[in-house]
This record gives C-alpha cells, structure tokens and sequence, in this order.
C-alpha cells in the first residue's frame, strides 16, 4: 500500500515533467526542457528508495516481533486486482516508449514491472501468513520486496544521473550518426564527435574533412546534406557539423 500510494505521486510527477519536457525551446532554455525527464527519473528513485526504507524497517521490527496476518484472502484479492491492473500499465507504457522513447516513461515502467515482480513475493509472504500459519513469511516477503525495490531505484538514479550528467548518447546512435555522415565520399573523416541526449531530443556537435580546396559554398552544401541524413533517421535531433580542410588536400596545396 505504501509503494503504491509513492507510485501514484511519482506518476504525477512523471506525467507533468513529460508535458514539460516537450515543450518547444524558449529564450531562457534555447536547447528546450527534456531535462525534466531526467529530474523526473531523478524524484523517482527518491521516492522508490524512501518507500524501500520504510518497507524494510517494518519488515525487519515484525520477523523480531511477528504479528498474525489477518484478512488473508482479502488480501489475496487486492493483490491479485492490483497485479492485473499493473501488468496492463506496462503494457501500455512499453507502447508509449516504443512511440516517444521518453526516459521519464521508461523509468516509470522499470519501477511498475520490478512491483509487478515484487507483488508475486508479497502474494506469497501474505499467503504463506494467512493458509499456512506462518506470519514470520510474510514479513520476510516484505524484506525481500524492499531489497528489490532498493536495487531498482539505485540503477534508475544512475541512468537518471548520467543523464542529466550529459552522459554520451548509446552506441548503436552514435554508429549511425557517423555511418550517415560518412555516406558521402567527399567527407573523408569523422572527428571531435560529442553526443548528449535532452529528454527525446539527440544533441551531436562533430567536425568532419572536407578537401581544402572546396569552395565555401560547395563545402557547405556537403555539411547541409549530411546534416539532413541524420535527421531523417532521427527526427528528434539537434546537430551541429563544422567542415575542416583535410590535412592531405593542403600538404597537397603545398607541393
């Protein structure tokens, strides 16, 4: 119940940060608002790590001092509506990543499928106290469920951390960005490659060669034109392409 009561704040909190986030860039924030996604993150395994506190504490004072669990197949009702009604959230958060690729949507569905997880454990703890007559189960279940819940909030704080860290985008991104790029002959060489991710949005700032003798105007048509082919295959991208004359063109020159 606990857990439950902190998901629906840290949903709240994840509803209005993805609105926020997708709002157009303004003059106090040129580069937009998709960090909110990771302050989202960020709320989120604070509060997950809160509720996994409170969890253990109580389980731990009850496998020292059980107490009969009473309303057992009440209880087994609840968790079962509960789990059915979770199961259907990820389903419908994991159509949502797949649309947006939204960091604060996929947070909030790494913590409601590690509860759709742990409600097996508490299923069986309340189980176990109420048909079988053993009440020190069920606080073990709950040991176990707030250990879960801890680890989940740890890894959600680093990716939530790297993120607003301005950690490096994924390698799978960065491959077809360069891959793009290279796709023209004329650009002989990808270097100074910087990637970061805002939310949704892929930021990347790279220097490519171009033959030193092209003309300003040719130069910068090449630029434009890769610059185009990565955002074809990422519509959600903020690139930056500086053209520096290849060392072989001016040794080239020289001779």
């Amino acid at each position: 119940l606990t857990d439950s009561a902190l998901d629906l704040i840290a949903s709240l909190a994840t509803f209005f940060a993805v609105r926020w986030a997708a709002a157009d860039p303004d003059a106090e924030h040129r580069y937009g608002h998709g960090k909110a996604e990771g302050l989202a993150s960020l709320v989120q395994s604070g509060i997950v790590l809160a509720s996994a506190f409170f969890i253990g504490f109580e389980a731990i004072k009850r496998m020292i001092r059980p107490e009969q669990v009473t309303g057992g197949m009440w209880a087994i009702g609840v968790m079962a509506v509960s789990m059915a009604v979770t199961g259907w959230l990820i389903w419908q958060q994991g159509r949502a990543i797949k649309q947006t690729g939204s960091l604060a949507v996929e947070g909030d569905r790494a913590h409601y499928a590690a509860d759709l997880a742990a409600n097996f454990v508490v299923l069986i703890g309340v189980g176990s106290g109420a048909l079988l007559n053993a009440p020190g189960l069920d606080a073990l279940a709950g040991l176990v469920v707030a250990i879960w819940l801890a680890w989940g909030a740890i890894g959600l704080l680093r990716k939530s951390a790297d993120h607003l860290m301005d950690g490096v985008a994924p390698a799978e991104e960065r491959n077809t960005v360069v891959a793009l790029v290279l796709e023209d002959d004329r650009i002989s060489n990808v270097h100074q490659l910087r990637t970061r991710k805002a939310g949704q949005v892929l930021m990347v700032q790279m220097h490519v060669d171009l033959d030193g003798r092209l003309s300003l105007k040719d130069a910068h048509d090449i630029v434009a034109a890769a610059e185009r082919r990565v955002m074809a295959a990422f519509p959600r991208v903020d690139i930056i392409i500086h053209a520096d004359p290849a060392l072989n063109s001016l040794s080239g020159d020289a001779d």
